[in-house]
């Protein structure tokens, strides 16, 4: 019982703490768009006015290509061509794979195999980590 007071204690208090910051937010925004702009003393200095950039240097331009003024590429050297004849593949024997020889075992008896403890499907319940009951004990 102690602990649903508190939590909607706490719930309460939360509630709470949003509610006034936020209004105190709406009065500080509220209050700076009321105020008026101040007056500085003085004249705000004029900037310079801009000057005019010089103007960009002449791309080169590239000799034509006309005619025949392009140097002609050098000769890739050939290579030597194959024989038409190639030399016959050897003959590989591959070696037959032994198979296993087939053995029957004896079936094991009944009680040769210890009892194996079984695994519990039903989680214990703790106390301080499960929910309350909805009786409310």
């Amino acid at each position: 019982m102690a602990s649903s007071a508190r939590r909607s204690f706490m719930t309460a208090l939360l509630v709470a703490v949003i509610t006034m910051s936020s209004m105190s937010m709406t009065l500080a925004a509220r209050n700076l768009l009321q105020t008026t702009m101040p007056n500085f003393p003085g004249n705000i200095p004029n900037l310079p006015k801009p000057t005019a950039l010089p103007p960009l240097p002449t791309i080169p331009t590239l000799p034509s290509t006309q005619g025949n003024n392009v140097p002609q590429l050098p000769t890739i050297p050939s290579l030597p061509q194959p024989s038409a004849t190639l030399p016959p593949v050897p003959s590989i024997t591959i070696p037959t794979i032994p198979t296993v020889p087939q053995m029957n075992l004896p079936p094991l008896p009944a009680t040769s195999m210890p009892n194996l403890p079984t695994i519990p499907t039903i989680i214990p319940s703790i106390p301080f980590i499960s929910p309350p009951s909805p009786s409310g004990n």
